[in-house]
């Protein structure tokens, strides 16, 4: 019998972390999916890891470091199940983990995907996040950053789901298009659930599907030059294909003070010329790179997602405390 579930993961330089990582998912109660890791030429020895102490796994060996939305669509690609759920290689998932997002994805067809209460490695009595929501003024940010473990513990629609620990539905993938690789990596999970939500459907959070993350773990910290530049990057690609250009207008102020304000952050804590680098590689992105096509038959989601853009204004300021 055909398994449900592929969980792909992208891998670069995951010595540290990648036996945690497969360890976790032998421990699994539910056993009815395959695992693929897709190696971005790592050169540290975790590829050597996969292959030889674990050979249930498939392990794809790729040429060079194509980031984060290349590996997993590389993943995509290979796997022959109706979900995929991806995992990042500085993960240690709950022995219920896979089971819980699984009956979670499965119980409407209008669930695109389903972000997992993720706890940090190293603090596991606080949040790393619980789904990921996006504002008006151009930010993405993880709900619950920080926050008790304790709280956040109802299911509910988010923007989207963050893809270090998310399942997604192989069918409307298909629909709505892979992970854009113009990303590279970060916001691409944003990107992705931005297109399912301008189709209609929705991505959900499932708190009883609990996986712990070190979070950097590749990247190295919170901020460091190249997460600031290609994430000031991704930011202003992520606006600039998927809101029509009305949409773009009518959000502009919220949109340059959004902008306005990270830029004067990075420059007070000296990241300033990697963030307006990344604004400026991001102006050139969006000439390059695809605009979702508007369709009037999506008026109506376009209204619901603007309306929450707002709200999620709100509650970036409210999460705060």
């Amino acid at each position: 019998m055909k398994n449900e579930v592929t969980v792909i993961i992208p891998n670069y330089r995951g010595e540290k972390f990648i036996r945690d990582c497969l360890d976790s998912l032998r421990s699994q109660t539910y056993r009815d999916f395959d695992v693929i890791v897709a190696d971005n030429h790592s050169g540290d020895g975790s590829a050597e890891i996969i292959e030889n102490e674990y050979p249930e796994v498939r392990l794809i060996r790729l040429s060079d470091n194509f980031g984060f939305s290349r590996a997993v669509n590389e993943g995509i690609k290979v796997s022959d199940t109706p979900y995929v759920l991806l995992l990042n290689n500085d993960t240690r998932a709950d022995e219920r983990f896979v089971e819980k997002m699984h009956s979670a994805i499965i119980k409407d067809e209008k669930i695109f995907s389903v972000s997992s209460k993720m706890l940090q490695m190293m603090r596991p009595d606080r949040i790393d996040g619980a789904g990921d929501l996006y504002c008006a003024l151009g930010w993405a940010f993880a709900r619950g950053k920080d926050k008790k473990k304790d709280r956040y513990t109802d299911s509910c629609d988010v923007f989207a789901s963050c893809g270090g620990a998310a399942i997604y539905r192989r069918k409307i993938l298909d629909e709505i298009g892979w992970f854009d690789e113009f990303h590279f990596a970060y916001l691409e999970d944003v990107d992705i659930g931005y297109r399912a939500r301008i189709m209609g459907y929705r991505n959900v959070y499932e708190p009883e599907a609990i996986v712990y993350h070190m979070g950097s773990g590749v990247s190295g910290s919170r901020h460091n030059d190249f997460k600031v530049r290609i994430s000031a990057r991704n930011n202003m690609y992520v606006v600039m294909k998927n809101m029509p250009t009305l949409q773009i207008i009518l959000n502009l102020p919220f949109l340059l003070l959004g902008f306005g304000v990270k830029a004067v952050y990075f420059i007070l804590i000296g990241y300033g010329r990697a963030y307006l680098s990344g604004i400026k590689r991001g102006y050139i992105l969006c000439k390059e790179g695809r605009k979702y096509p508007y369709s009037s038959k999506n008026f109506k989601n376009y209204v619901r997602i603007q309306l929450e853009l707002w709200l999620n204004t709100v509650r970036r300021f409210t999460d705060l405390f």
